[in-house]
């Protein structure tokens, strides 16, 4: 059963999929992998591309294994994955007519379609993720992310450049992805940036004629979901690298929107960088966004040789084992929706989906938990994680505390009786069943 909650207004219909999945998989895999010191490693060592290109040379993904990592995907309740197609230093990971800068010439294998294959044979959907940035084509001018900003000769170089000629190259590459594959459910483009730093300008919606690569997108995959990095509106918001504090809103509208996340702080495989975000953290984290309407798209960046690495697949398999008993309260689910007043107490956050409202207790209490607003809207209650019945009561507002029984509580509360032990799992939760109409 379909969640129905405050986002509803924000939403389209070809959008309901992506919104009932609540969780996907970012994989970022390119030439950085094997430098594995961050996916911006071309721009942030100042790499000429030539000097760049040995990457190229030496790219052999032997160990890049689409159907592991689309089993890992769904083995961890994810509904969707999204690869990257191409980075910001333009080498692409299929057979390309546009260029020979690509995983074909490179290696002989085009890992787009290896990996549309493997996930669409899991029952995924399948995401494309394409830079609009391009560090490797000729024409794309320099600015003040580009690898060769420091050149004294860098702004001369410009007036050679011509941005009309790579916008046609950009449009023939998404072109190539949207008509190649087969249905395409999910386009995240990355990135633009109006504005100006250092003396540079930028890159603009007009940099790569946005409105009209968003209408071509759309022609050519009319089921697609496209998200907002054009730099004009579409069908999704992404914050990255941060979690918001409320349902997100454009100009005070409801909006569909997705977290993106790292496990590690950086997307491309980044060998010396163990900065690693914990199993439980991010099934807090999870939870965290479907309780306010969102979606959560986690990464991992397989390493130089295409492997998943060891410290990612159990990271992996440790939210698998949550979302196995937990799944239905992120799948379908979302911000709560009731009848009259309701307040998540401290320590948790809630989902509803249906007519089922879930508690995520991120910090165990001792005894009971009290929930305002929900006396008389549940019918039963449970642990989510073994079934187990959890008494309910509401105590009287002018009951007086005694030596061995609680206090009173505001009218409307619901009066929980937790175990003493708390569940062995990353985020307990407590399913309750609500009375028809609550």
């Amino acid at each position: 059963m379909s969640h129905q909650g405050s986002n509803d207004a924000g939403r389209r219909p070809h959008t309901e999929w992506f919104t009932e999945s609540r969780f996907g998989l970012f994989v970022h895999f390119g030439l950085y992998s094997l430098a594995a010191r961050h996916e911006w490693v071309m721009t942030h060592e100042r790499r000429s591309v030539e000097d760049y290109e040995c990457y190229a040379d030496v790219f052999d993904p032997d160990l890049f294994d689409a159907g592991r990592i689309a089993r890992a995907a769904k083995d961890a309740g994810m509904r969707y994955v999204v690869l990257t197609t191409k980075h910001h230093d333009g080498f692409a990971l299929w057979r390309s007519t546009t260029s020979d800068y690509n995983a074909w010439t490179a290696c002989g294998r085009d890992l787009v379609a290896e990996f549309v294959e493997a996930v669409r044979a899991e029952g995924l959907r399948v995401g494309f993720y394409h830079s609009l940035i391009d560090w490797h084509h000729p024409d794309f001018t320099v600015d003040f992310h580009h690898p060769r900003r420091d050149n004294p000769d860098a702004r001369a170089a410009n007036e050679t450049k011509n941005m009309d000629r790579y916008r046609a190259y950009l449009h023939a590459q998404v072109t190539e992805l949207l008509t190649t594959y087969g249905p395409i459910d999910y386009l995240f483009y990355d990135f633009t940036y109006a504005e100006e730093r250092d003396g540079w300008q930028g890159k603009h919606p007009a940099d790569w004629a946005a409105d009209d690569l968003l209408a071509l997108t759309r022609r050519l995959q009319p089921g697609i979901v496209v998200n907002d990095r054009l730099g004009i509106p579409a069908d999704l918001v992404t914050p990255e690298q941060y979690q918001p504090d409320a349902p997100m809103r454009v100009d005070g509208e409801p909006v569909v929107w997705e977290a993106c996340q790292t496990l590690n702080g950086s997307w491309g495989y980044d060998r010396d960088n163990t900065d690693y975000k914990t199993p439980d953290l991010l099934v807090r984290m999870l939870v965290d966004t479907v309780a306010k309407d969102g979606n959560l798209l986690l990464n991992i960046g397989p390493d130089g040789r295409g492997a998943i690495s060891d410290r990612d697949e159990r990271t992996l398999a440790a939210i698998g084992r949550w979302m196995r008993l937990h799944g239905r309260s992120v799948h379908a689910a979302g911000a709560v929706a009731l009848h009259g007043p309701f307040e998540a107490p401290p320590g948790t956050v809630a989902t509803q989906r249906g007519d089922r409202l879930y508690l995520h207790l991120l910090a165990w209490p001792f005894g009971h938990i009290h929930v305002k607003g929900l006396a008389g809207k549940v019918r039963y209650a449970q642990l989510l994680n073994d079934g187990s019945e959890i008494r309910r009561t509401q105590i009287p507002p002018d009951r007086v505390a005694l030596t061995t029984e609680p206090g009173g509580q505001p009218p409307g509360t619901l009066t929980l009786t937790l175990p003493t032990v708390r569940p062995d799992v990353e985020v307990p939760v407590i399913e309750l069943f609500l009375e028809p109409g609550a």
